[in-house]
This record gives C-alpha cells, structure tokens and sequence, in this order.
C-alpha cells in the first residue's frame, strides 16, 4: 500500500496511475484518507452467476442474440 497526499496525486498523476495497476494507492487529504486509486477488478459475466440457477434447457447465448436480433429487425421494419 501506497500513501500519497492529494497535492502529491495531483502533481504525478500518471506515476500513480501506472503504480496503481501494482497496488492500492491511498490518498489522503490534511492526513485523513479520502479516496483509494487501485486497478478494476474484473468482474465474472451475468452469465457466469446464473449457471445452475437457470435450468439447462439448450439455448444457449449465441442462440440468443441471434433472436434478439431477429426480433429488433422485425420492430424496424
């Protein structure tokens, strides 16, 4: 963890913003934290929690944008 104050942020930003992507970088302001700069976290697909909760019927996501395609298409025309 990293501590560095706002001033110090706002001065090397893009030092901190590479750092980031390593660890957290906490900054602080008349010394209290006010704000944690980190990398994203990535986040599992939609799809990926449903699995098991949704019954296994077959369709599957390419089958699904397919007809939801199909279906914009019609609202168009």
């Amino acid at each position: 963890m990293v501590q560095v104050t706002a001033t110090e942020l706002k001065i090397n930003l893009g030092k901190y913003l590479n750092l980031a992507g390593r660890e957290e970088i906490h900054i602080t302001k008349n010394g209290m934290d006010v704000a944690v700069l980190a990398a994203p976290r990535a986040r599992p697909s939609i799809i990926d929690d449903l699995v098991g909760v949704i019954p296994n019927d077959g369709f599957n996501v390419k089958q699904a944008r397919i007809t939801r395609r199909k279906r914009h298409n019609e609202n168009i025309d």
